[in-house]
Formats: C-alpha cells, sequence, structure tokens
C-alpha cells in the first residue's frame, strides 16, 4: 500500500505550517518560550480529548506507565522544548528555509546519538551522508551578509542555535522510542497515542512553570494569541499524529527521506510567504544537506 505516502507528506505540509505559525508569534506577539509554549498548550486539550474519546469508544484501559516509560518521556519532552525554542529563535536570526534546514541536522545527528547511546552502527554509507551533512552545515554557517572565511562563522549565535536544535532533537527522538518501547505490545497507534499524552501534558506543565518564574505576563500574551495559536497547537497534533501513523505503514527512513519535502515546503514559504531572499550559498547547503539525509536514508533501510 501506498498509503504512507500522502500521509508523510500531509506530516511534512502540518509542520511546515506550524513553523511558519511560530515564526509569525516569536516575531510579532510573543517571546521564543511563549510560542513554544503556544504549541504544547493549545494541543493537549485535542490530544487528551481524542485519547479519552478512543478509551470510551473501545472500552481499553491506559496500560500500566512503569518509571522507566516516564524517565525517557521527560527526558525527551525537555530536549524538545530546548529545540523547538532554539528553531523559534533561530527564526529571528536567519530566514524561515535556512531555520528548517539548520533544523532538519537532527537526521544526521540522531545516527550520532544512536551510536552513542544505543550502540547501533553506522555503516560506510551512513558515514558518507554524515560527511556531506557536515558540509552542508558549513557552507549554512556564513550569514550572506557576512565577510571572511567560513571557519570564522561557525560559532555564530545561528550555527549554535541550528546545530543546538538538531542534537536535542536527535536526544528527543531515542527517548520518546524508548517511551514507547515501555508499553509492550500494543496496538503502534495506541503505543503512539499514550506517549503522546503523556509527552504534551509534562511539556505544558513545564512550560507553564518556566514562563510564571521567568517570563512574567507571556503566559496572558499565549492566551492573548490565541487566535493564532490555536492553530499551532492544531498543526502539530495533525502532524505528529501523520508521523507516527506513517511510520506504522512503511520502513521509517523511507518515512525521514520523504518528509524532507518540507525543505521544499519551507523554501516556497519563505520566499512567497515572507518575502525572504534566498541566497546562492543557501540554496547549495540546503541541496547538500538534502542529499545528505537521502544517502543516509539509503544507508539504514
Amino acid at each position: 500500500m501506498l498509503t504512507w505516502i500522502p500521509v508523510t507528506i500531509a506530516a511534512a505540509s502540518f509542520q511546515t505550517v506550524r513553523f511558519m505559525l511560530q515564526k509569525v508569534l516569536s516575531s510579532v506577539t510573543l517571546t521564543p518560550g511563549g510560542a513554544t509554549f503556544a504549541r504544547f498548550a493549545y494541543s493537549a486539550p485535542f490530544i487528551l480529548t481524542g485519547l479519552a474519546l478512543y478509551l470510551g469508544l473501545t472500552g481499553q484501559a491506559l496500560p500500566e506507565l512503569s518509571a522507566r516509560f516516564w524517565i525517557f518521556g521527560l527526558i525527551g519532552s525537555l530536549s524538545q522544548i530546548l529545540a523547538t525554542v532554539c528553531v523559534v529563535a533561530l527564526f529571528k536570526q536567519r530566514n524561515f528555509a535556512v531555520g528548517i534546514t539548520f533544523k532538519k541536522t537532527e537526521v544526521i545527528q540522531t545516527a550520532i546519538v544512536g551510536l552513542v547511546v544505543l550502540g547501533d552502527g553506522i555503516s560506510a554509507w551512513g558515514w558518507g551522508a554524515i560527511l556531506i551533512g557536515l558540509c552542508a552545515v558549513l557552507v549554512l554557517s556564513k550569514p550572506p551578509e557576512a565577510k571572511g572565511a567560513w571557519w570564522q562563522h561557525l560559532t555564530n549565535r545561528a550555527s549554535r542555535l541550528g546545530l543546538g536544535a538538531g542534537v536535542l532533537f536527535a536526544f528527543s527522538a531515542v527517548s520518546y522510542r524508548g517511551a514507547s518501547l515501555e508499553l509492550g505490545d500494543l496496538a503502534p497507534a495506541f503505543r503512539a497515542g499514550v506517549t503522546l499524552a503523556a509527552v504534551v501534558t509534562m511539556q505544558s506543565l513545564m512550560m507553564l512553570a518556566w514562563l510564571k518564574l521567568r517570563e512574567p505576563g507571556e503566559i496572558t500574551r499565549v492566551w492573548q494569541a490565541r487566535k493564532v495559536a490555536v492553530w499551532v497547537g492544531l498543526t502539530s497534533l495533525g502532524g505528529s499524529f501523520c508521523w507516527f501513523w506513517a511510520f506504522t505503514l512503511q520502513n521509517a527512513a523511507y518515512v525521514k527521506a520523504l518528509g524532507q519535502v518540507e525543505l521544499l515546503l519551507s523554501l516556497l514559504a519563505s520566499v512567497l510567504f515572507f518575502k525572504e531572499k534566498i541566497s546562492r550559498r543557501e540554496i547549495l547547503g540546503m541541496s547538500l544537506l538534502v542529499l545528505s539525509i537521502l544517502a543516509l536514508g539509503l544507508a539504514i533501510r
């Protein structure tokens, strides 16, 4: 069945729209922390309601959630929060398409995290893909207006935010996989729903506490921005659901490879919606990164 193809494209589309909305919120109304909180706060009610309806209609009970489940979930939740804040902050440093491309280094870094944390082997093809990805990051690390050699720009704010987001998203993905595996032999969609509900609830509570302590008044601004922020929550929910659905239908390597259509969608959004210009260097960097991700997909299929 080829159902996974339109489902994956739908996931990438939802994710692109969500980042567009978060860029608007962070640029006009909210801080990066507030824009991140909006994603979790406005998606949690829909996720929890959906799970409750599913349990009521099917008569199933919630599975036992072990301590390991909550530990994995907590690590993944915190990593994803910090990664999302990095991406939203990055939008203020560089244009939308390059911000999404930096975020996509998570695919490359997941292979490295998997090797270090889980001992997963990487083939020669895999290491080749990582090297191509490194070249892409080196190309993208230099702002279009900057002068001087490329190595002088590896430590700028945009580079640090982009690479930081990538490694944090990698740790988040590994942790979420660990949490879902703790649920045993339940149906994949049900495991995904339970894990997602638990994670988003933790994220909403953590962000609520953080904003209350460190950014007074931001929670009120998130509520005032609800006409836009609620769509952040809905697109977040749609994207998460479609990603998990696609993973149940097809090898994750193929899904991730096809999911790079998000880069093309973000490029269109950058040019058509935000009226931003894309330099030749940035196009080259994004092309190299797409090539590296596709090569990695072939290596791990």
